[in-house]
């Protein structure tokens, strides 16, 4: 599978189109003023402690309070409340020494919020979903730092290694090497990526994680709450970071700064890649050159089109996602149970693109064509389980029910990404109401009669076919002979099928339009 990122800059933000074999299948936008994003980390004010929720409010700095709940609190949370406060109150010049701090007791799972956050103090915590709707950001204790070989967790000395690395030689290899490199009060999870990685690779890749938690120290020093005190990387680096592996064979940017940005990037965590990313230099917007402006148009919106001509119906309601599929004309056999699955197939690897280029999230209940064989019924789950390996958000598919309906659900980060496809009628300005064609005839006579008496005697009129049809009927007395008559002039009738109903315009002898 070919990777591409296409990188567009526009003075309001960043798009970011991860194309999978020039297929569209994510999309993101960097707005130029984006704050409160997954990752970032703030130091909030507790304001508010809801002993029934066993959860709290957080000011921090967002128009509405943010909700911390017990279970996101991290066992270490009383560690963290005592390091913000050291670190607020710092006067060493080179900040003090991580190494050295002496972290408290774990909180019990099942404790109370009170309990913890008594006297409401202030507090480092992390973005876990964005600001959504008419709710404020959901927060986290358990601070993490991703990087492209481990993810740096501070507060603990837990040691684990991703499941998805299968060997338990490689799994014992990678366990003993952070071991051995791992910095006091830094606990580290081995992501996927650290197959085969060096001893100096997962080391490099640590000390820059350890010089960002630094950094974190520095800005907290003196810190009034609320107050952002990180940002996550901007959204090119973090894909590349999650998503980079040898499928990637191209990155094209329209920006000279995220040009470089993105070199130096790559030459950090992936030297032998960086030469795959490149400047736009041709003219024309970048997304309409790699054909994703069409791809968008074509995709958003409440119903998809699919090449054999079945299609979706996506709709959004408060509680969930519902997604139906139809058949259309399609018809591979005259099978009725192979032509349902034939479509059920296409149709669950478009909603699994779907999922992702949307970032649909919460529960989903797609509604496929009923098929009788419960052999179809378990092709067609594990068809949509495959096409959804690839997507990043964690994600559950429960059985297909005996009423053909497939549930899912899939992590909400973020609110999901809406575009409007549709545009305003050219005819009615998007109010729905034409002039009346009856005065039509008038309108255009008015204008003639203007376009006379200012000395123009040969004239061309270009309507729409309908209308030229009725201005033009009649063998012996048409209505545009009777203004030819009337006017005394050369007047000629044109169609032109690009115009809508009552457009219409006067061209002269020149084949110049005439502007009124």
């Amino acid at each position: 599978m070919n990777k591409e990122l296409i990188i567009n800059v526009a003075p309001t933000g960043v798009e970011i189109a991860l194309l999978e074999d020039k297929k569209l299948v994510e999309l993101h936008n960097e707005k130029a003023d984006a704050s409160f994003a997954v990752g970032d980390l703030y130091l909030g004010k507790v304001k508010k402690l809801i002993p029934g929720l066993n959860a709290a409010f957080v000011d921090v700095g967002f128009e509405k309070d943010a909700f911390l709940h017990y279970t996101d609190l991290s066992p270490y949370a009383r560690s963290i409340i005592k390091f913000t406060q050291i670190a607020m109150n710092d006067k060493e010049e080179h900040g003090f020494d991580f190494a050295k701090f002496q972290s408290e007791p774990e909180i019990v799972k099942t404790g109370k919020i009170n309990e913890v956050l008594n006297g409401k103090p202030n507090v480092l915590v992390q973005i876990l979903k964005e600001p959504i709707a008419a709710k404020g950001p959901r927060l986290s204790c358990e601070l993490s730092l991703p990087g492209r070989f481990v993810v740096v967790t501070p507060f603990n000395e837990i040691v684990a290694v991703s499941k998805k690395i299968h060997s338990s030689e490689e799994r014992k290899r990678l366990h003993k090497i952070v071991e051995a490199i791992r910095p006091k009060n830094f606990g580290v999870i081995v992501r996927t990526a650290a197959e085969g990685k060096t001893t100096a690779e997962l080391h490099q890749d640590m000390l820059s994680l350890v010089a960002i938690w630094e950094t974190i120290q520095t800005n907290l020093k003196g810190a009034v709450a609320p107050a952002k005190i990180m940002s996550e990387q901007n959204k090119t680096t973090s894909i590349l970071r999650d998503l980079l592996s040898a499928d990637f064979n191209r990155i094209v940017v329209n920006d000279k700064n995220i040009y470089t940005e993105t070199r130096v990037y790559l030459q950090r965590i992936a030297p032998e890649k960086a030469e795959i990313v490149t400047m736009h230099n041709s003219p024309g917007a970048i997304f309409d050159h790699f054909g994703i402006t069409k791809q968008v148009k074509s995709a958003f919106g409440k119903t998809v089109n699919l090449p054999s001509g079945a299609y979706l119906i996506i709709e959004h309601t408060e509680a969930l996602h519902v997604i139906d599929v139809n058949s259309g004309y399609k018809s591979v056999s005259n099978n009725q149970e192979e032509n349902a699955l034939e479509t059920n197939l296409e149709a669950a690897e478009e909603i699994a693109r779907q999922l992702r280029l949307r970032d649909i999230g919460g529960i989903i209940v797609i509604d496929f064509i009923d098929m009788k064989l419960p052999d179809n019924k378990r092709k067609l789950q594990e068809a949509m389980e495959g096409f959804m390996k690839t997507d990043r958000a964690r994600h559950s598919l429960l059985p297909i029910s005996k009423f053909g309906l497939l549930q899912v659900t899939r992590q909400r980060m973020r609110p999901e990404m809406n575009i409007n496809t549709s545009e305003v009628c050219p005819a009615c300005n998007g109010t729905g109401k034409i002039t009346s064609t009856l005065i039509l005839e008038d309108e255009i006579e008015k204008r003639l009669h203007y376009l006379v008496t200012h000395a123009h005697k040969s004239l061309t009129l270009a309507v729409h076919p309908i209308v030229y049809s009725h201005l033009t009927k009649g063998w012996f007395n048409p209505i545009i002979r009777q203004w030819k008559r009337k006017y005394k002039m050369d007047l000629k009738a044109q169609a032109n099928t690009n115009y809508h109903i009552i457009e219409f315009r006067f061209f002269n002898e020149h084949e110049e339009e005439i502007k009124f």
